[in-house]
């Protein structure tokens, strides 16, 4: 089984979010960067899992800098074979989807993972885009998956209930919560990933649809509001003409 899994790197979730350039770029000072969790602890670990029960190989893919080498090393020690670092900024999720896809195009990958959104931008938008670039089978948001042969049975939960979903190889699958637990590596681990490979490919050219207008932050000091829990009306009201949510 010959898996490929995406990855990308993220702010750490106790950081402070700014932005410059008149809010159109997010603010790196002082920001600690860590690999998406979704990625590391769901889709890389249930790779690695299918690959030491069957056999085949892991390798991760990154679209970024030099600066993401750290975070992708990560990956190599947890017990990924090998890395590609595509070398590109991502500047939007169709552009990150166009340089996966035209890397794995011709690697016959088996499966691809993502992971099921990033923790900065929440998309969810990348694995659809990659399954549509390659023309591929794809599967969001799966809590399990298991193999049998070629055939791979994923669960999805779904609104009051679990979605079973059967798929032959090769397909795109983005893993949520449940897909494996969170693995630590170990000091084995780390030594090895500094003797396995990290390659570098240049990008593809690849136009960018998407331009950044203005990022917001939320409002830090927003007042809170304590309603009685049997004055229905004073919620309903609240909700309607101040939140305008209903």
């Amino acid at each position: 089984m010959k898996i490929l899994v995406c990855v990308s790197k993220t702010p750490e979730t106790t950081a402070n979010i700014n932005f410059s350039n008149n809010n159109t770029e997010f603010d790196t000072n002082g920001v600690s960067f860590i690999m998406n969790p979704y990625d590391e602890w769901y889709a890389l670990v249930r790779a690695l899992e299918i690959t030491e029960a069957s056999g085949g190989t892991v390798t991760i893919v990154n679209v970024g800098p030099a600066t993401n080498d750290a975070v992708i090393k990560k990956g190599l020690a947890i017990g990924a074979k090998d890395a590609v670092r595509i070398d590109a900024e991502p500047t939007s999720a169709l552009f990150v989807a166009k340089q996966i896809a035209a890397y794995a195009k011709s690697e016959s990958y088996d499966i691809i993972f993502t992971g099921k959104e990033s923790i900065d931008y929440n998309g969810s938008l990348v694995g659809g885009m990659i399954a549509e670039l390659l023309d591929l089978a794809y599967v969001s948001y799966a809590s399990s998956l298991e193999l049998a042969g070629n055939t791979a049975t994923l669960n999805r939960e779904i609104e009051g209930g679990t979605e079973v979903v059967q798929v032959d190889t090769p397909f795109v699958v983005s893993a949520a919560k449940g897909m494996a637990e969170q693995r630590i590596p170990n000091m084995r681990g780390i030594m090895m990933a500094k003797k396995k490979p990290l390659s570098v490919v240049a990008a593809s050219a690849a136009d960018d649809k998407e331009t950044v207008v203005e990022f917001k932050v939320v409002p830090k000091d927003r007042a809170i509001k304590m309603i009685d829990p049997e004055n229905m009306k004073e919620l309903v009201r609240l909700l309607h003409e101040e939140s305008k949510v209903i």
